[in-house]
């Protein structure tokens, strides 16, 4: 048995937790729309085709906002296909995943799945195959009320109301060879500025997101944000982050560490933003939009070829990774990295959402199923509120091939003044002997423990699946709570939450 201990305290203020936070994303990949959100001929189906199982849990879910409609695909995606009647639009190959866009699913369709979903839309443009151009007439579409050629072709096509998206990608990881239309920093930038500047002439009050890298291990990593931002520096508010993590060789201790990585990404983009806007004498933040992140097992993944000219399958099974519960306890601990930067990541997209590297998985004409990795993200969407607060965290190290010396305990806390609640969130990252948490929480007063949640299983490779869809679910943790110390024991491999809420 180790011992840490933990103070939460709200002078220690990080910033507010917004909603975006919660994001995800729903992108034209294997079975995430066809047969994941979308099989018309489902005994849960709607009149519109959607699965009402599905609509049910990404309720549960807790998903803010998602970001469609990709991703790689939207490289290579012409907008116009997606609008007007269903048998006139046209199939068309994707590049990206080497399938066959039927477009039966297009923009109107999945904004009436975003009601019924309670979601706002997060739009991608299409920077790599075009250009200005083509993303002024999306936002006409989209945008503007009446009394245009494009906003009256959308009011013909059946929605009267504008779609009035908010916030707008400037395209998908254009650092990346695999990206059609792939460009240097400068050409990207020049671009995206050019794109930017056009569409805030059209509609001052949307927000843009401007690509970062790929990943923190690109070569151009650091320097593409730098050039990138002194194109675009006044012309967008957020740059996007994308990070995925997976366990390699059987190093469980490096993969439960690693959102240390993400930690030092976020800091490193934060930094080189704050550089832009010093040297050109700015007093405008950059924020981040962390429009890609999840466990992926990138390495599992077969190269995605045609074999033939006609080799091109409409939503083939692809990235249909199962989480176990050590990926779920990694991907609740990516959660505390994001609320840990609540001051500077303004929105962020858990990639996917269903079928695709999801938390939600569904089989054709059968049910959909809860992956490990919902819990940590329904729980931390639902009990997340208010400020986050930043944790004095005393703790055993761990030593890792990947990371150096890390916490065994990773922590952040939310306090939500005007419920008078508190959460403290938790990860162990020991792999062998529990550990004994004391927390401090003697600063909000006299406080009552409202509801406890761990994640943890004897078999840390434990799924949930097809065969056995509730093999894996959140438990109750023990506490014991006395002269402002929470007391609780955590065991290895652990992901948990704890809200309180004061009282008297």
């Amino acid at each position: 048995m180790t011992a840490a201990h933990l103070t939460v305290d709200p002078r220690f203020a990080i910033g507010h937790v917004r909603r975006r936070l919660f994001g995800g994303f729903v992108e034209h990949l294997g079975r995430h729309v066809y047969d994941g959100i979308y099989e018309p001929g489902h005994p849960a189906a709607d009149e519109q085709g959607f699965r009402t199982d599905v609509l049910e849990l990404v309720r549960e879910l807790g998903v803010s906002m998602i970001r469609y409609p990709g991703g790689n695909f939207v490289s290579g995606f012409r907008w116009e296909d997606s609008v007007g009647p269903r048998e006139q639009r046209p199939r068309r190959l994707d590049l990206a995943w080497h399938s066959t866009e039927t477009n039966e699913v297009g923009l109107h369709e999945f904004a009436d799945w975003l009601d019924k979903a309670g979601c706002e839309l997060m739009l991608a443009v299409n920077l790599g195959t075009r250009g200005v151009l083509e993303a002024l007439d999306l936002l006409e579409y989209s945008n503007v009320p009446g009394g245009t050629a494009l906003s009256q072709r959308r009011i013909d096509n059946g929605r009267a109301e504008p779609f009035d998206v908010r916030v707008w990608c400037l395209g998908n990881e254009m650092d990346g060879s695999w990206q059609l239309g792939h460009r240097s920093a400068d050409d990207y930038g020049t671009l995206a500025a050019q794109t930017a500047r056009g569409m805030r002439q059209m509609d001052p009050s949307i927000e843009l997101v401007v690509c970062g890298s790929s990943g923190a291990a690109m070569p151009t990593f650091g320097e593409w944000e730098r050039e990138v931002l002194t194109h675009t520096y006044d012309d967008v508010d957020m740059v996007s982050c994308h990070a995925y993590y997976q366990e390699h060789d059987g190093d469980a201790a490096s993969f439960l560490a690693s959102a240390v990585d993400m930690d030092r990404f976020i800091e490193a983009v934060v930094a080189t933003a704050d550089h832009v806007g010093a040297a050109r004498g700015s007093s405008k933040k950059i924020d981040i939009s962390f429009d890609e992140w999840n466990v992926w097992y990138i390495d599992r993944v077969d190269a995605v070829k045609p074999t033939a000219i006609d080799d091109w399958p409409i939503a083939p099974r692809l990235l249909e990774d199962v989480y176990s519960v050590l990926d779920a306890v990694v991907f609740g601990s990516l959660l505390i990295s994001l609320v840990k930067h609540a001051d500077r990541v303004a929105s962020a997209s858990l990639a996917q959402l269903v079928n695709v590297i999801a938390p939600i998985m569904t089989e054709p004409g059968g049910p959909a199923w809860r992956q490990t990795t919902f819990f940590p993200f329904a729980l931390t969407s639902r009990l997340a509120r208010g400020e986050a607060v930043r944790l004095r965290v005393e703790a055993p190290t761990i030593d890792t091939a990947r990371y150096g010396t890390v916490s065994a305990v990773d922590a952040v806390a939310t306090v939500d003044d005007a419920a008078e609640a508190v959460a403290v969130f938790l990860v162990h990252r020991g792999l062998e002997r529990p550990v004994d948490l004391e927390i401090d929480v003697s600063a909000f007063g006299e406080v009552g423990v409202v509801e406890t949640h761990l994640l943890h299983d004897d078999d840390p490779g434990a799924s949930n699946t097809l065969d056995d869809p509730e093999r894996v679910r959140p438990r109750t943790v023990q506490t014991r709570l006395g002269n402002g110390i929470l007391s609780l024991t955590l065991p290895p491999v652990a992901w948990a939450a704890v809200s309180l809420r004061r009282v008297g």
